[in-house]
């Protein structure tokens, strides 16, 4: 029965992308910026529906009314939805360029201006990553970066890219980490979705000023880390049941 919800969703969210992204391209960018938050929304309120997986959140008090650096954990599709969901309407995403080129998906995801770098550029993805991302958060925008860079499973850890970091250096803009446990639910490259409740914690606002990049990232990586660690972990046979990790 998991794998035949988890299909039942996958198909609700396409038919839901092609749509959304439609209305998306003939609107202007606030109102798509609307229609964005309204599908994630749906789509979060669908996997309860269909699949048996809900989440819970920790930490909205920390959300600043001022334009913010998000860094995230990346184990999942899951939080790309569910961050459009939770932060505010002018947000912009570092993400890769190759997403830029999916039909309707990407070609909606332009219409919100992403930092979208090419990954083997090295210095010169940094540089456009700074230049870019200083101009958003002058003008309002929520930047959002996954430092880890690409989805990494859970239970399992990878370096934390510095230029998120870099970004908060630069532009003296505080960090607002998040963490969360949805690799434990829907797998970085899994169909199925387990039944069951994700956690996700916005953590305290990290200063930045006077700190430097490194400093600012490692502790970003423990907060991070160690939240993701604390958090629950579904009981193996027990679909939806969570025990303490």
């Amino acid at each position: 029965m998991t794998l035949i919800r988890s299909l039942v969703y996958q198909s609700f969210m396409y038919i839901t992308i092609v749509l959304y992204a439609s209305l998306i391209l003939v609107t202007p960018r606030q109102v798509g910026a609307w229609l964005a938050r309204g599908w994630a929304r749906l789509n979060l309120r669908a996997l309860g529906w269909i699949c048996g997986l809900r989440y819970r959140i920790q930490g909205l008090e920390h959300l600043p009314k001022e334009a913010t650096i998000v860094l995230a954990k990346h184990q999942s599709t899951w939080e790309t939805i569910a961050l459009r969901a939770i932060l505010p309407l002018e947000q912009t995403w570092v993400l890769k360029r190759e997403l830029m080129r999916i039909p309707f998906f990407g070609w909606a995801l332009k219409r919100f201006q992403p930092i979208a770098i090419d990954r083997s550029a090295g210095r010169r993805a940094v540089a456009q990553l700074l230049r870019e991302g200083l101009a958003l958060l002058k003008a309002g925008r929520w930047v959002v970066v996954f430092p880890e860079g690409t989805r990494v499973a859970a239970g399992a850890r990878q370096p934390y890219a510095i230029g998120g970091a870099l970004l908060a250096e630069r532009s003296g803009r505080p960090v607002l980490p998040v963490a969360h446990n949805a690799g434990e639910f829907w797998g970085r490259r899994s169909l199925r979705k387990r039944a069951g409740t994700i956690d996700l914690v916005i953590g305290p606002l990290m200063e930045t000023q006077g700190r430097k990049a490194a400093e600012i990232n490692a502790a970003v990586e423990q907060w991070i880390e160690e939240t993701v660690e604390a958090l629950p972990r579904p009981v193996s046979g027990k679909a939806g049941a969570l025990q303490q990790g």
